[in-house]
């Protein structure tokens, strides 16, 4: 394979990365807390922790773990929104040995029990916000040992009042029962008291049982090694410092720690680098969102297409000082270009995007820290990876025309937990995965994504691309949100249905129809459009086209 890309790096970008520098996850930490010890490493709702604090703290949960009999590879769960128990329990259960199963705090009923039994994690660190919803499962579960955490744990005098206000002045906390639960407080006391044993951990054990978010069908575990983590983040390093100029980093994580796009590119690079995480517990609460932006002097910010575009239909959001960001990175769906274009004529700043999945660590592609203006494109391959076009037969199309992208890198996951089959589907006897994505590569080496093959539309005969028609739409000023999607037609076997969220309450269809003439050849336009006051999003923001397929077949 002709590595076409590589003439288009920027400077100081290396072809390949050496994940050899760190034995594993824990050992990456012991090297970062030494160096950055009195640094803060997290931030939120007003109380920093150092790394040195860091380091302390998760030992204590490291040590009561092995306390429980959790040894090597034992399987923990996370269940928390963005809190700074959530890395004292990421790099604890690391530490011991252990693997983290990231678990959304959403989670139904059905989806926790589905995540627990398939995983067989044994250990559970739960938000007492959610511990009704384990209540219902647990018996079916292999869980033997529940932490229950408060929003208030680690907030010291503020927490006690945080934890009265959630409790009985909001009502957050449903009532539940589970008897034998510990709270977090008195286990970091109990760990405090206890050696934590080190534990030979390798760059071939599993660090992360990491779940597909199961909206094409069930949920898998994708096992992510240490060193595919380690990998990712050896790459992003090498991509994302030389747009940092030497200025130490601090992130805004306002996309949850549990998805793979925050939990690598936030919560562990900067472990890598030295930067501190200001989380954001409650993205959704936009005001409150933007108003915690405006305290901190941040050159970092991650976040999805859906996010960035409710940051500035926010009317505080322009009158913030952008002056110290640097980097601006969208992921985990398209960036549209009507949003990349507000947000460089707001901030000064290019939105760039990136792109990867659950099983690639995530980052496989990325655009160049020094891009000038939206591009269109999801970026170049990334140090030690390979992208390859391919058509269903499986062999390599020209430069320019659409195919399957395929993935070969060191972040590349091994397969799914306990899914062999699910893994064959995937994963090829050269090592690439099959994303399920169909992109194009030019000649520079830049890699456009169309879209999900499973969501292009077939009109007479004619693929067409939501994401196309989506980008056409939200340029119109009137269009906050949209989606499309095929819907059965007599005489064109699909045709084009676009749902849409009206930023001016005056559009009509015509106004969109009329729009979408201008940009669109016939095909491609919307027969059918539907306002809607909201679309239906997964838990990180992205527009599920899934749930709005399915409500058209019910």
């Amino acid at each position: 394979m002709d590595k076409i890309w590589l003439k288009s790096y920027p400077p100081g970008v290396p072809a390949e990365v050496d994940y050899a520098e760190y034995a594993s996850i824990p050992d990456l930490f012991d090297q970062s807390v030494r160096q950055f010890a009195a640094r803060p490493a997290f931030h939120c709702m007003g109380k920093s922790i150092t790394f040195a604090e860091l380091d302390t703290l998760s030992a204590a949960f490291g040590a009561w773990l092995q306390s429980k009999g959790m040894g090597k590879g034992a399987r923990v769960a996370l269940m928390m929104p963005n809190v700074l128990q959530y890395p004292v329990c990421l790099y604890g259960t690391l530490r011991a040995g252990c693997t983290v199963v990231n678990v959304n705090p959403l989670y139904t009923a059905r989806e926790l029990e589905h995540q627990l039994k398939d995983s067989g994690a044994e250990t559970i660190v739960i938000l007492e916000n959610f511990a009704h919803v384990l209540e219902e499962v647990i018996a079916r579960t292999p869980i033997k040992h529940v932490v229950v955490a408060s929003l208030g744990d680690m907030l010291g005098f503020k927490g006690a009042i945080v934890n009265f206000v959630v409790r009985n002045v909001k009502k957050m906390v449903p009532a539940f029962g589970l008897p034998n639960a510990q709270r977090y407080n008195a286990v970091i006391a109990q760990g405090a008291g206890m050696q934590m044993k080190q534990v030979p951990v390798g760059h071939e054990d599993i660090a992360f049982l990491q779940y597909t978010g199961g909206t094409t069908g069930v949920s898998k575990g994708a096992m992510l090694l240490h060193r595919n983590i380690l990998a990712n983040i050896q790459q992003s390093s090498a991509w994302l410092v030389v747009g940092l100029d030497g200025v130490q980093p601090v992130i805004i994580t306002a996309l949850p720690l549990y998805h793979i796009f925050s939990l690598t590119v936030n919560c562990l690079l900067m472990m890598k680098l030295g930067g501190l995480n200001v989380l954001i517990t409650n993205p959704r609460d936009i005001p409150g969102f933007v108003k915690e932006l405006g305290k901190h002097r941040y050159n970092i910010i991650t976040g999805v297409n859906t996010l960035f575009n409710a940051m500035l239909a926010n009317p505080d959001f322009s009158k913030l000082d952008f002056s110290a960001v640097k980097i601006c990175v969208g992921g985990g769906m398209a960036v549209q270009k009507a949003v990349a274009d507000k947000w460089k004529e707001v901030t000064g700043l290019t939105l760039l995007e990136g792109y990867g999945l659950t099983e690639t660590s995530p980052s496989a592609t990325m655009n160049p820290m020094n891009l000038a203006a939206y591009n269109g494109s999801i970026g170049l391959p990334m140090p030690s990876t390979e992208i390859s076009i391919r058509d269903d037969a499986n062999n390599e199309v020209k430069l320019g025309e659409p195919g399957e992208i395929c993935i070969r890198g060191p972040q590349v996951t091994p397969g799914y937990w306990q899914r062999a089959d699910e893994t064959a589907k995937v994963l090829g006897a050269d090592g690439f995965l099959n994303t399920g994505d169909v992109g194009i590569m030019d000649e520079q080496g830049l890699v456009r994504r169309l879209d999900r093959k499973k969501d292009m539309i077939l009109v007479s005969g004619f693929n067409v691309y939501p994401n196309e028609v989506e980008q056409v739409a939200a340029l119109h000023p009137g269009v906050l949100e949209c989606a499309a999607v095929g819907v059965a037609d007599e005489h064109s076997t699909e045709a084009v249905k676009l749902f849409v969220v009206k930023r001016d309450p005056g559009l009509t269809e015509e106004d969109l129809h009329r729009h979408c003439k201008e940009q669109l050849t016939g095909y491609k336009r919307p027969k059918y459009i539907e306002f809607r006051t909201e679309l239906p999003k997964t838990n990180v923001g992205k527009i599920l086209r899934r749930a709005l397929r399915d409500e058209k077949k019910a």
